[in-house]
């Protein structure tokens, strides 16, 4: 009988151990940040040396974020764009690929979402990215709710005001325009409720009215939603982190008892063989003898 082990892990290469190392996510968050620092420079009227310089610098970075995604797709092969984070990171690099020329130069503006990497790169970012993604099948149905909210205000606008004001409320696109402004707090009073209350007194109603229900209790509940998706996917990290720690007591605990049975069946089986000659056991048996 021999004690059974576990086959060890395949060892992993040097470019995964690379890949997956604290330094080089380190390195390339960190190169994001001087990336978005450049461009940023980019836009003012500097120098001709000092443009040279910094075009030169950003294309050594973009040179490493491809050195990057190529070394990811060596590791992880076709399980590469099986994560949508990968996805995100593989097109943003690829416009940063589009030459700065003709039909492309709009394309090339796109290149300042290099800095959005920093949500695939930091896991505290991603997560809040992954929650308010969650999210958005609740938001969905309270936009509704807002646009119904909306178009009924809109058009009660329309009908009660564009006659005195039709700069503010003149048809449903311009009643919704103001609306909007309305609802953001926006020199809501002096530029838009006064004028109106001014030709019709009971104006107030309308907008008080219209501000309760949009600002103060539809925009709060896409709150509510995204702290309730923020908490949840709290509550679910937690759970993994529980469930994987229970799995790895179940599993220890499997090991030590098989561990044990294994033991106490070598001493059952070495207390049923003979005694060699010899050995302390056979001089006793033999004086009693």
């Amino acid at each position: 009988m021999t004690l059974a082990l576990e086959p060890a892990p395949a060892p992993r290469g040097p470019i995964a151990r690379l890949v997956e190392s604290a330094a080089f996510r380190h390195t390339i968050t960190t190169l994001i940040l001087i990336n978005a620092a450049i461009l940023g420079l980019m836009t003012y009227d500097l120098p001709a040396g000092a443009m040279t310089a910094l075009d030169w610098a950003d294309r050594a970075i973009i040179g490493v974020f491809v050195v990057e995604i190529v070394l990811k797709l060596i590791v992880q092969r076709h399980n590469f764009f099986r994560s949508g984070w990968n996805w995100f990171d593989f097109t943003v690099v690829a416009l940063s690929l589009v030459p700065d020329a003709g039909p492309f130069t709009v394309l090339r503006a796109l290149r300042v979402l290099r800095l959005f990497r920093l949500f695939s790169v930091v896991p505290e970012m991603r997560r809040v990215v992954e929650a308010l993604g969650k999210a958005i099948p609740g938001m969905g149905a309270i936009l509704l709710v807002l646009c119904v909210i909306f178009y009924v205000g809109a058009v009660m606008g329309a009908k009660l005001f564009a006659g005195t004001h039709p700069e503010f409320f003149a048809n449903l696109g311009a009643s919704a325009f103001t609306l909007f402004q309305v609802m953001t707090l926006e020199s809501w009073s002096m530029g838009v409720a006064r004028p109106v209350i001014a030709e019709h007194p009971y104006a107030w109603v309308f907008f008080v009215g219209f501000i309760v229900l949009t600002s103060f209790a539809v925009l709060n509940l896409f709150i509510a939603v995204i702290v309730d998706s923020m908490q949840s996917k709290h509550f679910a990290a937690e759970d993994e982190r529980q469930q994987a720690a229970h799995d790895e007591r179940s599993q220890l605990l499997t090991e030590l008892r098989a561990l044990r049975a294994e033991v106490s069946e070598l001493r059952t089986e070495l207390k049923a063989q003979p005694p060699e000659p010899g050995s302390m056991d056979s001089k006793r048996s033999d004086k009693d003898a």
